[in-house]
């Protein structure tokens, strides 16, 4: 085989991957639509411009050789905190382009996340955009050691002005399909982020195993995704996806609400689009006294977080739109289970799809009976290699046989679809993004009136998941006026936003174990 090339055999149940011995994957998703015609068709638009596949071609091997230039080499980890803009695919892919592993960050961390992730990841270089720059420039200033190189994305010295203007041809990094090429990070149950590093052929083979049964992208699509890119789910629908089939996608730096995810469709009329189940509960109020045209839409995604039925059934009677739920991981690179068009079931993240196996056991990793709850596990081709520098997380993660232990856990009906039922630790998803009780514990605690703090998740009006904090006062005796919006205001001013507790009880003392630790199950039990 030609270096940098895979042959996708689709004939059986399951498309079969095989790769070239050489291969870097920033060759097909990106120079792959020049040899097939479709350099003059749009690959992003945004309320400010738009860029051809020529110019995305042209501009990924210059923002590559502005990486080079700054004097970083292969294997060393660029981190990216990037607003959704083409910047951010020239710098990705311009990295994977040059044997360097780009690592995007959460937009909404603070100072404290972004030096722990800068120190632990070893970082050679960090580019951010200019609007992000009062958290990351306090951390880059305490990081010890420091990256050699930094740059914010735009402004006088910024990156964009290091790029060469004229045309530059570069050699592509020779790699492997089984070769380290890109990071995300994955909160976990301490609370410690985890570097969850994925190989060249994963997101080519989540793509296809999951876009062509759900939703068969072809050129002539336009996806818009309200999900950013800087975390798994977003980093699919806006980036890889599309770049697969020579799709056009939508790229808004603003923060998603109804009135600003309406406006983008009907202004660029998307035919697939890319939500969270809060977002669709916030549409489905909005929809009660607005009237968007939606009439573009063909296919409406769900994920990052369980969709609850009642948010299925308003959307489906306010837009007459199904919403295609799923399940995935950061790990997972994005969805391996999901429900399809003409077989979307509410309650349920569908079936598993063809590519990737699925299980579901008890704590010794037992196949559990038909109807009965237990841990799900998952395998495929696109599961990430490895935590960077937690062995022990990767050997309770990362299983024989290639299983990966989802956290989630899990249940199976009759007709084989997938029922949500929580996660198997503590950790609590909020947006579709996950966030430790630990560290909003830790927020509450710093507030010079509180002793304790215990936080769980608990479900809102319209069945999505929101911080819930129990709080014990160092004076149990004296509740001053104003305590809850003086937290609220504590939690907001130090915890991205959230974060941030829904509500507050306050309590004589916290469930703990014979050692002291809180019991957060009872806590969501209401004990």
């Amino acid at each position: 085989m030609e270096p940098n090339t895979v042959n996708i055999d689709r004939s059986g149940a399951a498309p079969v991957f095989t790769f070239a011995d050489s291969f870097n994957v920033s060759t097909y998703m990106i120079d792959r639509h020049l040899d097939e015609g479709r350099g003059e068709r749009l690959a992003y638009v945004t309320d400010s411009g738009q860029v051809t596949y020529a110019e995305l071609a042209a501009r990924v091997n210059c923002w590559g050789q502005a990486l080079r230039d700054a004097g970083l080499a292969p294997g060393e980890r660029l981190m990216m905190v990037v607003r959704d803009c083409p910047e951010f695919v020239y710098l990705f892919y311009g990295a994977i382009r040059t044997g360097i592993i780009p690592v995007p960050l959460n937009t909404l961390l603070r100072t404290a996340d972004y030096r722990y992730m800068f120190e632990d990841s070893g970082c050679s270089a960090v580019v951010y955009s200019q609007e992000f720059a009062g958290e990351v420039e306090p951390a880059l200033a305490e990081a010890s050691p420091k990256p050699a190189f930094t740059a914010r994305l735009e402004g006088p010295g910024g990156m964009a002005e290091r790029v060469p203007s004229g045309p530059v041809s570069i050699e592509t990094h020779p790699s492997t399909a089984s070769a380290d090429c890109f990071w995300l990070y994955s909160s976990g149950s301490t609370g410690r982020p985890k570097g969850t590093v994925h190989r060249q052929r994963d997101l080519l083979v989540n793509t296809v195993l999951y876009t062509e049964p759900v939703m068969d992208i072809t050129e002539d699509d336009i996806l818009f995704s309200a999900a950013k890119l800087f975390f798994a789910y977003g980093l699919g629908n806006s980036m890889n996806f599309p770049l697969c089939y020579g799709a056009c996608t939508v790229l808004s730096d603003e923060r998603p609400t109804p009135e600003m995810t309406f406006r983008i469709i009907e202004k660029f009329r998307p035919t697939i689009y890319f939500g969270v189940p809060t977002l669709y509960a916030a549409q489905c109020r909005a929809l009660e006294t607005e009237t968007p045209d939606l009439s573009s839409l063909r296919a409406c995604i769900s994920a990052g977080e369980a969709l609850p039925s009642p948010i299925f059934r308003r959307w489906k009677e306010k837009t007459g739109l199904t919403l295609i739920d799923g399940i995935g991981s950061t790990e997972g690179t994005h969805i391996f289970i999901s429900n399809l068009p003409g077989d979307a079931r509410p309650g349920t993240s569908g079936k598993v799809l063809p590519g990737y196996e699925a299980r579901i056991v008890d704590e010794d990793g037992t196949d559990v009976a038909e109807g009965d709850v237990g841990r799900l596990w998952i395998r495929g081709e696109s599961v990430a290699a490895r935590y960077w520098n937690q062995p022990e997380r990767t050997a309770a993660t990362m299983l024989g046989d290639d299983w990966l232990n989802t956290g989630d856990t899990y249940q199976q009906d009759e007709n084989g679809y997938f029922v949500y039922c929580g996660r198997s630790d503590d950790m609590i998803k909020v947006g579709g993004i996950w966030c430790s009780p630990i560290e909003i514990e830790s927020r509450l605690i710093d507030h010079p009136l509180v002793l304790e703090a215990g936080v769980v998740g608990r479900e809102d009006d319209d069945g999505l998941v929101k911080p819930e904090a129990h709080v014990v006062l160092k004076d149990p005796n004296s509740l001053p006026p104003g305590l809850e919006d003086d937290l609220l205001e504590h939690c907001k001013a130090g915890l991205a936003r959230y974060k941030y507790p829904r509500w507050f009880h306050f309590v004589d003392d916290l469930p703990k174990t014979a050692t002291g630790k809180i019991q957060r199950f009872r806590l969501r039990a209401g004990e």
